[in-house]
């Protein structure tokens, strides 16, 4: 499964030059934690994805849509036969 919003994270983080200690001390948590969410091992919450995008000087949107497609892809799990039926039921009732 991919970890589209810590490659996110990462290839932003590395364009600042900034180390992960850095960023992690800023987000106020251990550098562990910081890797792991880089790494898709460990789900970042909604608020700190918020301050992640304040950190990096990143569109909050934009992070905001990686976690979401990331959390999304892993509800799907290995449900990819279905996956698409359904995303296209949710997107009908999304317009709504």
């Amino acid at each position: 499964m991919l970890n589209h919003l810590g490659q996110k994270i990462r290839e932003l983080r590395e364009k600042q030059n900034l180390l992960l200690r850095q960023v992690a001390a800023k987000l106020e948590v251990d550098t562990a934690l910081m890797s792991k969410i880089e790494r898709g091992e460990r789900n970042a919450s909604k608020q700190q994805v918020i301050d992640i995008a304040k950190i990096l000087k990143a569109k909050e949107d934009e992070l905001l849509t990686l976690w979401l497609a990331d959390k999304l892809e892993s509800a799907v799990g290995d449900e990819n036969h279905l996956a698409s039926d359904a995303l296209n039921i949710l997107k009908k009732n999304l317009k709504k």
